[in-house]
């Protein structure tokens, strides 16, 4: 059966003018997962992305790291929700800024603000998102011929929303899966007759030890 591997994009840009940019650690982590995934002896691995900049970086540092064949094409229904538009449209009830706050503050804004997403059900909202990043991993994974397997790099509310629906587990389980999500983690899913199948969430033996200090969740 296909083995996919769904990696959290390496450290982004926090507090910079463009969010959307690899950190000089997040291009360290990037070649970290790559090296690893090399370790694991994929099967002529499929590589893909989401369209964002931090997802296709992350992908192309990964891909020269473990020596795997060029990026395929990327899809948007692996990008990431825009948590800056989510965090202006759920405020929190405090009345709390987001711009001065710290890493951890804005995680506790998020946290609250991604579950009154969920709660809304709004079809063009959480649904869509949802049901989009599911059938993405789902083409995917049918269009994989037998004995290769796929490394998709995408960003932590993608891999949550996944996870959870393979759990089936609520909005409170999606928000617990997202905070914990590491950067450059890596969830693994098998492909086989019945759908896909959890593995392993947020594996990152890779960022510990003596590589601790590429350990981040922001």
């Amino acid at each position: 059966m296909p083995l996919i591997c769904l990696v959290r994009h390496g450290q982004a840009s926090f507090g910079a003018d463009d969010y959307d940019v690899l950190s000089e650690l997040g291009r360290e982590q990037s070649r970290c997962v790559g090296e690893e995934l090399r370790r694991r002896e994929l099967r002529d691995p499929l590589v893909v992305s989401g369209t964002l900049r931090r997802q296709r970086d992350t992908a192309a540092l990964l891909v020269e790291a473990a020596g795997f064949g060029p990026v395929g094409a990327a899809d948007p229904r692996l990008d990431e929700y825009d948590h800056l538009d989510l965090l202006k449209r759920y405020p929190a009830d405090d009345g709390e800024p987001v711009g001065d706050s710290g890493s951890r503050q804005v995680q506790r804004l998020l946290d609250g603000a991604l579950r009154s997403w969920i709660a809304a059900g709004d079809a063009d909202g959480w649904p869509a998102f949802s049901s989009g990043a599911a059938a993405a991993v789902a083409d995917l994974a049918a269009g994989l011929p037998r004995g290769r397997d796929a490394v998709v790099v995408s960003s932590g509310g993608v891999i949550a929303a996944l996870v959870a629906g393979l759990l089936g587990a609520p909005a409170d389980g999606v928000v617990a899966l997202n905070r914990a999500a590491v950067n450059v983690g890596v969830t693994s899913v098998l492909a086989g007759a019945s759908g896909l199948s959890l593995l392993a969430f947020n594996d990152h033996a890779h960022v510990t030890g003596d590589r601790r200090h590429l350990l981040t969740y922001r």
